[in-house]
């Protein structure tokens, strides 16, 4: 066991001074420590005028591959960070994306380090498919002796959870991986336990020198001010968020609407919150009371004030899970619950069903700490920011659709929806972040035409698009394609994009309003009517973008899509599908779906 180096009493510190460092120092790893070192050296060495003069290492760095697959952007961060991280073990690190990734890079890596999210119901993300399924084929290479190690990205709500970094797992070790560090398979609640995970994977990958000597020394340039954080990394995360005030909060429905779609305005002062059009916003929203109540109620811990509000504001308790239904078999030890883990039973009692439907079928009275057990931690909400800050310093707009419905005999509501909708006021506050997403971005020449698709709250991005161009005086075409139910209590944002109409600021509006006539009408109906103008636009250059809902409008979107692009390729669906696979390729079809 190596011992932990700690200031003698005769340090010319001042003894508070020593206590206080040994105990930092106390904390410390050997890497950290190395690397202390040679700050402090660097430091010394620009103190004296010169810069500070770093020795080479004796042997070159080893080679570590970095792989993502990412949809909302967890694993894509994850895998940056590891990258920083790894210099310091002594790795070379190279980050790629799946999507732009092949079997090619795979059977020529040495070291492999992979973060894999899971979409949905057990799928890949969108870009990470055609790497996924080359992986899983039989023409995958053999990668013998090549070490690896992986983390999986999910959602316990979902049952296959992070059903692809487990499939990645297995299968790296099914072609001659050796997994050198085992994987990890994390819920929503996934930072601290990735940053653990990553930090000892790369330890286990390190060379065998950098592993004995304890890390490397590192170069610290003091030509200048030192090092600020990457740009690309925002200092507000869902682990410390913004509080900012609500300055607005506005029913754009019209009152015979079915629908209930909240614009909300947050106001700060603080300049390092920014955001990009196309990035969203997460909100960390509080509990219904009511909902709270109930289920303080249904595990006899109705009068207990101080955990109401720790779980009003911070525990999901509205999930229903299988891995919910697992911990609570073990806990009460019921048999009956343990049944519903068997065949299709958990799906036919979780569908539509909530976790206080598992505590009022099958009751038991619980002890607080049996019950926060049995819950994770509130997520956030991310939401398309529906603004440029170029337009609104110092606001972020969002568009937000309350949920509510009723299923078994209960009516539910949305968690953060409902927040907004029915538990804010303007001047209260709420905590919010920002999630870069820089695989939907505006293109960087202005001049470039774009074509926004988006049905009913996936309309917020564009509004946010077409405000940052007029702000950059961007020249280019713009075309918006926007479905929802009824032209007259459903046309959110329409003086806006009338008005761009007018100045030229938005250059054409194509609306599909589903329930004015008696047919069915849908964003993709339109868009295939408007087929012969996408395919002239795509031919000046133009990008694609959709945003809203994957199962629905996203879906029937895209299949539209490779139709229009195989008209003029003799109807050949098949080629069509390349033609959109390659616009996707080259950042010319963008898609934020949820």
């Amino acid at each position: 066991m190596t011992a932990t180096p700690l200031l003698p009493r005769n340090a010319p510190f001042l003894p508070e001074d020593i206590e206080l460092l040994n105990k930092v120092v106390a904390r410390t790893t050997p890497q950290q420590r190395s690397w202390l070192a040679g700050f402090f050296a660097g430091f010394e060495a620009a103190q004296g005028g010169g810069m500070a003069q770093v020795v080479p290492a004796s042997k070159p760095r080893a080679p570590l591959t970095i792989l993502y697959a990412s949809e909302s952007g967890n694993s894509e961060a994850l895998a940056s960070k590891a990258k920083k991280a790894a210099q310091k073990h002594g790795l070379d690190a190279k980050v790629f994306d799946m999507a732009d990734a092949d079997m090619a890079l795979l059977a020529k890596a040495k070291n492999i380090v992979v973060y894999a999210a899971t979409w949905g119901e057990g799928d890949p993300p969108a870009r990470a498919v055609d790497f996924y399924q080359a992986l899983m084929s039989d023409a995958a290479p053999r990668i013998d002796g090549v070490r690896f190690a992986v983390l999986a990205l999910g959602d316990t709500a979902y049952t296959q959870f992070c059903a692809i970094g487990k499939a990645i797992d297995q299968r790296l070790e099914e072609l001659g991986g050796v997994r050198t560090f085992d994987r990890v398979d994390l819920d929503l609640d996934y930072a601290k336990k990735a940053a653990e995970w990553t930090e000892g994977a790369l330890a286990k990958l390190a060379p065998e020198d950098t592993q004995a000597a304890g890390g490397t020394v590192v170069h610290v340039d003091f030509g200048g001010a030192f090092p600020q954080a990457d740009d690309d990394e925002p200092k507000f995360t869902a682990e410390q968020p913004l509080e900012a005030e609500i300055s607005a909060l506005v029913n754009l429905n019209g009152s015979g609407s079915t629908r209930e779609t909240w614009h909300t305005e947050f106001a700060f002062d603080d300049p390092a919150f920014t955001y990009q059009p196309g990035d969203a916003i997460g909100l960390l929203p509080e509990n219904d009371p009511g909902l709270v109540d109930d289920l303080l109620q249904a595990v006899g811990l109705g009068s207990d004030a101080a955990l109401f509000l720790k779980l009003q504001k911070s525990y999901d308790v509205t999930t229903l899970s299988r891995a919910a239904v697992e911990n609570y078999a073990k806990l009460t030890g019921r048999a009956d619950v343990k049944a519903l883990l068997e065949g299709e039973a958990y799906p036919k009692f979780a569908s539509d069903r909530q976790l206080i439907d598992l505590f009022l079928a099958y009751p038991e009275k619980l002890t607080p700490e049996q019950l926060t057990g049995l819950l994770r931690p509130l997520p956030g909400r991310l939401y398309s920011v529906a603004s440029s800050l170029k337009a609104h310093p110092g606001e972020a707009h969002l568009l937000v659709g309350a949920v509510r419905w009723q299923s078994h005999g209960r009516e539910r509501k949305g968690v953060a929806s409902t927040f907004l909708g029915e538990r804010r006021r303007i001047g209260q506050t709420g905590r919010i972040y920002v999630k870069p997403n820089r695989h939907f971005r505006l293109p960087a020449d202005g001049h470039t035409p774009i074509i926004m698709i988006g049905a009913g709250t996936g309309v917020a991005p564009y509004r946010g698009f077409v405000e940052e161009r007029i702000a950059d005086g961007a020249k280019g075409k713009s075309w918006l394609f926007f479905g929802e139910r009824n032209f007259t209590n459903d046309f959110l944002y329409q003086l806006e994009w009338q008005d761009y109409l007018a100045s030229g600021d938005l250059s054409r509006i194509d609306v599909a309003f589903s329930r004015d006539q008696p047919e069915k009408i849908y964003v993709q109906h339109r868009i295939w009517e408007r087929r012969a103008d996408i395919n002239a636009w795509l031919q000046e250059g133009a990008h694609i973008y959709v945003c809203g809902d994957e199962k629905g409008m996203a879906k029937d979107v895209d299949a539209t899509l490779v139709k229009v692009l195989a008209e003029p390729l003799k109807g050949d669906e098949e080629a069509g599908r390349a033609k959109l696979k390659e616009l996707t390729k080259a950042g010319r079809y963008q898609r934020d779906i949820y």
